[in-house]
């Protein structure tokens, strides 16, 4: 295994600037630093990430170590990035004006020649008693033609956790792992749920073989919510995202808390995913696993900033995985497949644009990702700055047909997320109006089965002024799930 650079250590190119440097230092540092984050590693995680700013900072030792450093090739960036804006000009004015940005990110044809990237994964099952029975055995059984379907240089380490957490099987080589399947056919149910201890051991478990060039990724399947530990949770997230590893997460039946599972996964530009059918388990998470090896480009990361009249106040990852993200810098975006692109949607409020001005900067800042199938993993780093020009005459062109595209569908799913939030201020004759507004659009699409659970959910509200566990989800990944991906192309420009 090659050593890790001081430059990959802080996700960064070799030939990062002085204050790309100091950038990444403060972010990491901001989400791992020990002071506010104790727990087991993240002290000696933090040290190294400390050794190479330290050394990368200054200007003689960082000129002494690059010269010990083997020669690296120049490549161009493989990853090509196009824009489509909601509007083609803003308009002065001192009222609030929206404007939406799809961006686009697809790999230039002639870098699809790269290998399938090893991967290094923990699957972590959640062993309590709710899991007794067909949800256990289905886990149990999805889990053996997992190790079946993975390749021989592939790493899987598999950790139970109910009240307490205990590994499995041991992160490994699967060509090195001793009767994997009879380990997992020990699992049984018992104990209440406590996320972080199973997350924790996991995570532990990647990092013995994490590194750039292979997809580190935590898989959880859950069936119910924890408390007490969350925001220990979120912590650890924060520190995954700073090793380079994401987390999945699939939540079975109703019981379990898809807003702390949709916070816990977008840390790390992971996705949670909702089984109402425990039959469900393995093909859902079989596709994740084909997923992850067709990852090219991982870990896209974008630091920005926004001019004090603008707000950035919605991010939507569109594809692959839909799913809402952060809305602060930086934002882990996810992957771009080899098969299709990486699409996220901006919104954006521009409060006041002065007359005679002439352009708006809506953001400025840099894509970061990791291009793990390519030999000595690569850092790349593209600058991704969104502005519009100014013009007095209002623009009444229609948006791109991109834009409408992935406007019409993302409008259904955030209709029921104003829903929830009219529920959860008390206001229940709101949340049944746009319930009733978005099963209309959902027959309208022939989304018959949908729509019919939208109007159960609208009787539940009307008798219990609140949504069912289970509708409630039914209807948030339901939404979620008929955005649709962008139309592939051939190649990228």
């Amino acid at each position: 295994m090659v050593e890790e650079t001081l430059y990959e250590r802080l996700g960064l190119p070799r030939d990062a600037t002085p204050e790309d440097i100091v950038a990444a230092y403060r972010d990491i540092a901001r989400r791992l630093h020990p002071d506010l984050h104790v727990k087991a590693g993240a002290t000696d995680h933090f040290l190294n990430i400390q050794e190479a700013y330290e050394v990368l900072s200054d200007p003689a030792r960082k000129s002494e170590y690059d010269a010990q450093l083997p020669d690296q090739v120049k490549r161009p960036n493989p990853v090509a990035t196009s824009i489509h804006y909601s509007r083609k000009t803003l308009t002065p004015s001192f009222e609030p004006q929206l404007i939406y940005a799809l961006v686009e990110m697809g790999i230039r044809k002639e870098a699809l020649s790269s290998s399938r990237p090893q991967l290094n994964l923990s699957l972590v099952i959640d062993c309590s008693t709710s899991m007794q029975g067909a949800r256990l055995d289905t886990a149990k059984e999805t889990a053996i033609e997992l190790i079946r379907q993975l390749q021989p240089t592939d790493i899987l380490s598999i950790v139970r956790f109910s009240d307490r957490a205990e590994t499995l099987l041991p992160a490994n080589h699967m060509n090195n792992q001793s009767s994997p399947e009879m380990q997992v056919q020990l699992l049984h149910a018992r104990g209440g749920t406590e996320i972080f201890q199973g997350l924790n051991l996991a995570l532990f478990e990647l990092r013995r073989f994490r590194h750039s060039n292979r997809i580190n990724h935590l898989i959880m399947i859950t069936d119910g919510r924890t408390y007490g530990d969350e925001d220990k949770c979120i912590q650890l997230a924060d520190q995954a995202a700073s090793l380079q590893v994401g987390i999945s997460t699939f939540g079975i039946g109703g019981q379990w808390n898809d807003v702390f599972l949709d916070t816990l996964t977008a840390k790390t530009g992971g996705s949670s995913f909702y089984i109402s059918d425990a039959r469900d388990i393995r093909q859902l998470l079989l596709d994740k696993v084909v997923g992850l090896g067709d990852i090219y480009a991982n870990q896209v990361t974008y630091n920005f900033q926004t001019p004090t009249n603008v707000d950035l106040s919605y991010a939507f990852r569109i594809h692959p995985e839909s799913a809402a993200l952060t809305r602060n810098s930086p934002v882990i975006l996810g992957a771009v497949p080899r098969k299709n692109k990486l699409a996220f949607l901006l919104e954006f409020h521009v409060n006041t644009i002065s007359a005679g001005s002439t352009k708006v900067s809506l953001s400025e800042g840099k894509l970061s990702y990791l291009t793990p199938g390519i030999a000595n993993a690569s850092t790349f780093i593209q600058t991704l700055d969104l502005h519009r020009p100014v013009s007095p005459v209002i623009d009444s062109s229609p948006p791109p047909t991109a834009i409408i595209n992935a406007m019409s569908y993302l409008t259904l799913y955030r209709m029921q997320e104003k829903a929830r939030a009219d529920i959860a201020r008390g206001d229940a004759q709101s949340a049944i109006r746009r319930l009733q507004n978005l099963a209309t659009h959902l027959l309208a699409l022939g989304q018959r089965e949908l729509s019919r659970h939208v109007m159960s959910e609208i009787n539940h509200i009307q008798q219990h002024q609140s949504f069912s566990t289970e509708g409630e989800k039914q209807i948030k990944y339901g939404t979620r799930s008929l955005i649709p991906s962008p139309a592939r192309k051939d190649e990228h420009d």
